[in-house]
């Protein structure tokens, strides 16, 4: 089986301006797996960096758009990484995170980090089924 490399049109700009040296989405058989994602507004080069809420909706959006793309949705979503800034924010990113994941939510994790190179709070990093 060959791995297939997707780049949604809507994040295409933003990872040439980053020249970060990843494949946003890859997906080998019957697996997708989606690099984590900032709260970046598809189709700019911009980021929400509003309230957690607010970053944590943008990221999740992004991520349902990376699985359509790879011919997925979130309903087959397998297991997240949550990558946040502080911890303080886990009942904030559990909030808006239930509403996208309602029932039989995936595995996840839930990490904190020190900081990123830009002004976001939170990333999240999916492996799905097709």
């Amino acid at each position: 089986m060959t791995r297939t490399v997707i780049t949604p049109p809507e994040f295409a700009g933003w990872l040439n301006q980053a020249k970060v040296p990843l494949s946003l989405v890859v997906k080998h058989g019957n697996t997708v797996y989606v690099s984590g994602i900032p709260p970046i507004i598809p189709n700019s080069n911009e980021l929400r960096t509003d309230s957690i809420a607010g970053q944590v909706t943008q990221v999740l959006d992004n991520i349902a758009l990376c699985l359509e793309a790879a011919g997925s949705d979130l309903s087959k979503v397998l297991k997240c990484t949550i990558f946040a800034v502080n911890a303080a924010h886990f009942a904030a990113i559990n909030e808006v995170y239930r509403t996208y994941f309602p029932t039989d939510p995936p595995a996840r994790t839930f990490c904190t980090v020190a900081s990123w190179p830009a002004p976001f709070d939170v990333e999240i990093e999916c492996i799905a089924a097709c």
